[in-house]
């Protein structure tokens, strides 16, 4: 029954989802946190930090570690094979299409839409991980420093996330 509905949960995930892993991030947390209550708020933060630091997507990442974490190695599976069904069939019928009407009126003007539907998801994404990550000084001051770097000097994200890494270590052991 658990692999049915890791199946089922992140299959819903890969149809409604539109935008990548941060678009995601809300909804595997409704449905891991909220709905089945899988893992524990801090859990899930702790599994978007380590799906991050990850080769790979985000998404896939966490499907795979949230399905590892629920039913082992049968769950990982299914977890991230439901989560790319949905993208993998949209695409094989979309590129037949796409380049025949990607630049007609009502198809430019519904990815408007859907771009600005992306980013209200990436923003409640970034505010539940910030209440849960941000819990003093010390991490909204690294939080902070590591915005200002990637943002305003372009450091590379693997250079920030060791930063953080070592920040943290020395700040908090």
């Amino acid at each position: 029954m658990i692999l049915w509905d890791l199946f089922v949960t992140f299959l819903k995930i890969g149809i409604f989802t539109f935008g990548g892993g941060y678009a995601m991030i809300p909804l595997i947390q409704s449905e891991v946190v909220d709905g089945f209550r899988w893992l524990t708020m801090k859990q899930f933060v702790d599994l978007v930090a380590l799906a991050e630091m990850t080769p790979g997507p985000l998404a896939l990442n966490s499907a795979t570690f949230v399905g590892y974490l629920v039913a082992g190695l049968p769950g990982s599976v299914m977890a991230t094979l439901a989560l790319v069904i949905p993208s993998y069939a949209v695409m094989l019928a979309v590129q037949a299409v796409y380049s025949r009407i990607k630049d007609r009126p009502l198809v430019r003007a519904a990815f408007k839409g859907i771009n600005a539907a992306v980013l209200g998801l990436i923003v409640v994404a970034v505010l539940s991980l910030g209440r849960t990550s941000i819990v003093d000084w010390g991490t909204a001051l690294i939080a902070l420093v590591l915005v200002i770097a990637i943002a305003r000097f372009r450091v590379h994200p693997v250079l920030a996330l060791i930063a953080a890494g070592v920040a943290g270590f020395l700040l908090f052991r």
